[in-house]
């Protein structure tokens, strides 16, 4: 597959934020991922198709769990097996112990990480190792302590990530989990939608999100919704907008936000909304409608075409990554609208080591 290349307004021009050049470059990377890693995908499919988990644990933090969220819709709606995100502290801080043998199911462990160096994420995963789990690891730095502890390496191939705020790392990071579980499944459409993804991100980067921005220059609070495929990347862009716009955005999923948080949603109160085309995305539109009614200043996001944010349509498993694309183009604008640098957020390293 050939290479998108990144277009000359995204990167090398002088006062383009790296924020901005990266999230442009996501195509590129994910036709990188893709071409490097199909052989390592079809291993891993054949093997998971011979020996089925009975469970999987994913082992992430930051955007890297909202990969995992992502990666256990696809799952559990794709293979029927249960998953879950391991609680990386009690592998690093608690002394928890250790199933017996005879009682511990076999699993896959997915490991998702930037740099694979954290102590906390790598003792998790030496505790799943420990528990049997067959690891597999999508990792950008392909020399990491974590590439060394898994069965098998996904690079990630994004290349440098300078930018304190992950962006194209996170789209290879969902890329890389929908090829695992489309390699697993053997699912010819899925595979056929990503092999369009690496050509549809550049177009999704250039939709007009700027609809959105009267109600988040000034704003103080938010939610974030999605649901099903759509509650990762309603988890990203709530992170982003804490991180980059000094915005305090809260995700939820558009049925938990029915159940107690929708109380403070009233008169000019605003809400991102990502639907997808399936029937979460329905509820999404549904919950959508509802806050609008009384009076949120909702910008909703809609493969079906009905919100205010164009959106790319695409496999429902698919669409998601194209929304969260979109957003990387707004996100960059607003923080800049606000006055921040999306590049250097306070207080933050693009690095965090936690034990």
């Amino acid at each position: 597959m050939a290479e998108i290349e990144t277009r000359p307004e995204d990167a090398g021009v002088p006062g383009t934020t790296l924020m901005r050049a990266e999230a442009a470059e996501a195509g590129a990377a994910v036709a990188r991922f893709l071409a490097a890693n199909r052989t390592g995908l079809a291993r891993i499919g054949e093997r998971l198709r011979d020996q089925p988990p009975e469970v999987v644990v994913t082992c992430a933090r930051g955007s890297s769990d909202h990969a995992a969220t992502y990666g256990k819709y696809l799952i559990e709606t794709l293979t029927g097996v249960t998953t879950a995100s391991a609680a990386l502290s009690t592998s690093s801080v608690y002394p928890a112990p250790r199933a017996p043998a005879e009682s511990r199911p076999s699993r896959l462990c997915i490991a998702i990480s930037q740099s694979g160096r954290s102590p906390d994420l790598l003792a998790a995963v030496e505790a799943q190792r420990a528990h049997g789990a067959f690891v597999v690891a999508l990792v950008n730095v392909a020399d990491s302590p974590l590439a060394g502890i898994a069965d098998e390496v996904l690079a990630l191939e994004a290349g440098p990530e300078l930018s304190v705020a992950a962006t194209k790392s996170y789209i290879v990071s969902l890329a890389g989990l929908v090829s695992l579980v489309a390699a697993w499944t053997q699912d010819d459409a899925l595979t056929a939608a990503i092999d369009r993804l690496p050509a549809q991100l550049p177009t999704a980067f250039a939709l007009d999100w700027s609809a959105a921005m009267p109600s988040l220059t000034g704003a103080t609070n938010l939610f974030v919704i999605g649901r099903g495929y759509g509650y990762g990347v309603a988890q990203e862009a709530a992170l982003k907008l804490k991180e980059t716009c000094g915005l305090h955005a809260e995700s939820f999923s558009s049925a938990e936000v029915k159940h107690g948080p929708m109380a403070i949603v009233s008169d000019g109160f605003p809400v991102i909304a990502f639907a997808g085309s399936d029937a979460a995305g329905d509820d999404v539109r549904e919950t959508a409608t509802l806050f609008e009614s009384r009076g949120a200043l909702v910008s909703l996001a809609d493969a079906k075409g009905a919100g205010n944010l164009p959106a790319l349509a695409d496999h429902p498993a698919i669409e998601p990554i194209l929304m969260i694309q979109s957003f990387y183009a707004l996100a960059e604008k607003l923080s800049r609208a606000r006055g921040f640098d999306p590049d250097r957020p306070p207080f933050l390293n693009k690095v965090t080591r936690t034990t």
